[in-house]
């Protein structure tokens, strides 16, 4: 049988065809244990563990060919379970920040998991980044899909939800599908890929010197615990503004720690995915491309990472990555003027990212 995770894609006006063969085996029906999962395609590979849904690396060649893992993380997939970092993982069910830990729906008032002061983050205590997740289809030169099934209550969120992100691979591409359903209820939903990007190569140090270009005039500011106001802001003339490209560390000390703020991506919001973020690194020559359909998207860059022990024992510190997470915007439940996170059953939720690396 054939299936069709992802059919077509529309790029600044060019159609981008990835029509990717599934294999027919359920694997969700096997043992739910915690392995890694690879998928290639020529000299460009990622892995995956299903603990998490995590991207664990992502080896990209530089323009002199030479392979750098370009993502930060772990040797040790226990190392993933004792995370704090969220690295590389799918986070939900709500991403971000929900302010007080709680929200109204249809007059009922739920209360999520404080995990971060007296706020919810990245779903709660344990969210979707610290669940075993089935893989429901594998090709490793194609395409994988993992699969969760939420449960009514869990975390304070109402009814159960059936989850699924498949990441796919093209030559030089990664698409990533993430799609949910709810199944009895109406609940907010709004998952994000939360991988920490440095383009010279993960145990490289610091993303300061990197280059960056976001497609967004606007942002959602927040109060001293990253709280929306409900305000939305222009960041013409502040050190929010990479309209037009230029270091990350040109002006950074500007601002209290760094930069975590959600962006608002110009351009009507619709099926076709819109041009995002462009990402530099001169001395490897790599250059990473970032589209999705989100209204959003979370650029933060590492400001509270404090010597963690990473992959080949490299220490990442303070900037040692930065993270593009497209999503809804953050405490929308709390919002009335932001854009809805509420999916009801019958309805799917559809986030898609694509992005394109190329070496000069």
């Amino acid at each position: 049988m054939v299936k069709k995770p992802w059919s077509s894609l529309h790029v600044t006006g060019v159609y981008v065809l990835m029509v990717l063969l599934c294999c027919c085996v359920d694997y969700s029906l096997c043992e739910k244990k915690i392995k890694t999962y690879k998928l290639t395609r020529g000299n460009f590979s990622v892995t995956f563990t299903n603990y998490g849904a995590v991207m664990t690396s992502l080896l990209l060649p530089d323009r002199h060919g030479k392979q750098d893992d370009v993502v930060l993380g772990f040797d040790s997939l226990d190392s993933y379970k004792n995370d704090t970092t969220y690295f590389g993982a799918i986070v939900g069910r709500v991403a971000n920040r929900i302010g007080g830990a709680q929200f109204k729906l249809n007059g009922q008032l739920y209360k999520t998991s404080p995990n971060d002061g007296y706020n919810t983050l990245h779903g709660g205590t344990k969210g979707f980044s610290d669940v075993i997740w089935s893989v429901q289809s594998y090709v490793p030169t194609s395409h994988i899909t993992f699969k969760y099934n939420s449960f009514d209550g869990e975390e304070g969120f109402p009814g159960n939800v059936t989850v699924k992100v498949t990441y796919m691979i093209g030559k030089n591409i990664l698409g990533v599908k993430m799609e949910a359903k709810p199944l009895n209820k109406p609940t907010p939903i709004n998952l994000a890929l939360h991988t920490y990007w440095n383009l010279h190569g993960h145990n490289s140090g610091d993303i300061l010197s990197h280059k960056i270009q976001l497609l967004a005039d606007k942002i959602t500011p927040v109060d001293d615990t990253l709280i929306p106001t409900g305000e939305i802001t222009s960041i013409n003339g502040t050190p929010y503004d990479f309209l037009e490209p230029r270091e990350i560390g040109s002006r950074i000390h500007e601002l209290p720690g760094g930069y975590d703020i959600n962006y608002i991506i110009d351009g009507p919001i619709g099926k076709h995915l819109r041009k995002t973020a462009v990402v530099t690194e001169d001395i490897t020559g790599r250059k990473m491309e970032l589209w999705t359909n989100q209204p959003g998207v979370q650029f933060y860059t590492s400001n509270m990472l404090k010597r963690v022990v990473g992959k080949g024992k490299a220490v990442y510190g303070k900037y040692g990555g930065l993270c593009l997470e497209t999503q809804g915007f953050p405490d929308s439940v709390n919002h009335k003027n932001f854009p809805t996170q509420i999916v009801s059953p019958g309805e799917t939720y559809l986030h898609v990212m694509l992005f394109r690396f190329t070496a000069h």
